[in-house]
């Protein structure tokens, strides 16, 4: 008998040790661990529990979307890229281009399941070059407006329906709250990552920021754009906050009106001070908005390893938090909306009418358009100009938006590739 139990326990510690030499390790790495921390806390022991052979290491957050891109093209250089890396919509091409980024047909080609039809169309459309995808998209966001309903109340607002539908209305609104003592009508998000809300004021009005490789700021729809942000910036009285001090505004109850991306409901209700809120569609400029941006990131494959067991193990990391459960806790810990059919058959309606703050951007989903990448070397550089430009704007600097629409177009287009004269 003593021998039987010996004999056990040796195939036990055999079994055991067998399964820790097995075991593979990968990096990973994202942004705005403020977002989504919580969502990855939530996802990590649903992996864990499928592949207990795989030991994800979670590398530093990135900042933000720029700061992501950067990181990783320094990290290319040195050799020390993460296995996945979570990027930017809008920042995928410059790491296709170089080869960082790689294809994940052949992962595709051998799961005898997978539906590229699954995901979000207009989100895998962005990660796919030379018909080959190369991220699969994880989170889906659009901007929203942001409420705090009892400061509202001082302008004479106390329900959804009376939420202001266009810019005028919002700046209508903000002189009222002005009148009734509240320091902090509104705050704007112009300095979000990609100058996505100038991409949202041109969509609005059905016109991209870029076509090809053209800057589009010197159409009238950019000129429209510019002088928007300077009458809202102007009689919103707005202050130039940073993106952190402008959500800090808001959740502690002192800004009665924030504009952003739907990414941060989840945490303003978590930390938000005892008012009441609510999120309602992106105001336009003449009406409601012809189109938006499509926010969010992407996994993507960067691992430089030859070993298959590691190159496997990313892809069942990547694909596990794109689809499925994985997703889902995305739209629960986030404002993002889950970028798959899989996600949302495990969400289901009844999960936006439990949640209705994060159920606005569902509802503006037929808007959602390209958020656009400034092709070549300098994207991150004409991001940072047009980045300084908006701030002129916000703090006085530039009053004259035609002058500032001829020179913004002027450096922009020295900064992009080709002939654009």
């Amino acid at each position: 008998m003593l021998q039987k139990t010996l004999t056990a326990m040796a195939l036990a510690l055999s079994a055991t040790a067998a399964a820790a030499q097995e075991q593979v390790e990968i990096d990973f790495a994202y942004p705005y661990s403020s977002l989504f921390d919580v969502t990855y806390e939530k996802i990590m022991p649903l992996f864990n529990a499928a592949h207990p052979n795989i030991k994800v290491n979670i590398r530093a957050a990135y900042e933000n979307y720029e700061d992501g891109t950067n990181t990783i093209l320094r990290e290319a250089t040195g050799g020390d890229l993460p296995d996945v890396t979570m990027q930017g919509l809008n920042r995928q091409a410059i790491l296709v281009e170089k080869g960082i980024a790689k294809s994940l047909e052949p992962f595709i080609a051998q799961e005898a399941d997978f539906s590229k039809d699954g995901y979000n169309q207009a989100m895998l459309s962005l990660a796919t070059f030379d018909d080959a995808v190369y991220g699969l998209p994880f989170s889906v966001s659009l901007p929203v407006g942001y409420y705090n309903m009892d400061l509202m109340a001082k302008a004479g607002i106390t329900s959804e329906d009376q939420l202001p539908k266009t810019w005028d209305e919002v700046a209508s609104v903000c002189e009222t709250l002005i009148a009734e003592g509240v320091e902090v009508p509104m705050f704007w998000g112009w300095n979000i990552t990609g100058n996505w809300f100038l991409q949202a004021l041109m969509w609005s009005q059905g016109q991209p920021l870029m076509e090809g490789n053209d800057f589009m700021l010197d159409t009238p729809e950019g000129l429209k754009a510019l002088q928007t942000m300077d009458m809202l910036f102007d009689r919103c009285q707005m202050p130039n906050y940073s993106t952190t001090d402008g959500q800090a505004a808001f959740t502690s109850g002192n800004a009665a009106m924030m504009f952003w991306s739907t990414s941060a409901v989840g945490s303003v209700e978590r930390g938000k001070a005892d008012f009441t809120f609510a999120t309602h569609e992106y105001p336009g400029i003449d009406g409601a908005p012809q189109g938006l941006p499509a926010g969010g990131n992407a996994a993507l494959l960067t691992s430089t390893s030859d070993d298959p067991a590691v190159l496997e193990a990313s892809w069942a990391w990547l694909t596990f938090i794109t689809s499925g459960e994985g997703a889902a806790e995305v739209a629960r810990t986030t404002g993002y909306m889950p970028p798959n059919s899989a996600a949302n058959e495990i969400i289901l309606a009844d999960f936006y009418e439990a949640n209705p703050t994060k159920a606005t951007a569902v509802r503006q989903i037929d808007l959602l358009s390209d958020w656009q990448a400034y092709p070549g070397d300098n994207g991150l550089a004409i991001t940072q100009v047009i980045y300084d430009a908006i701030e002129g704007i916000v703090t006085g600097e530039y009053d004259d938006m035609e002058e500032l629409q001829i020179e913004l177009t002027e450096e922009v287009r020295d900064l992009l590739p080709g002939d654009n004269s």
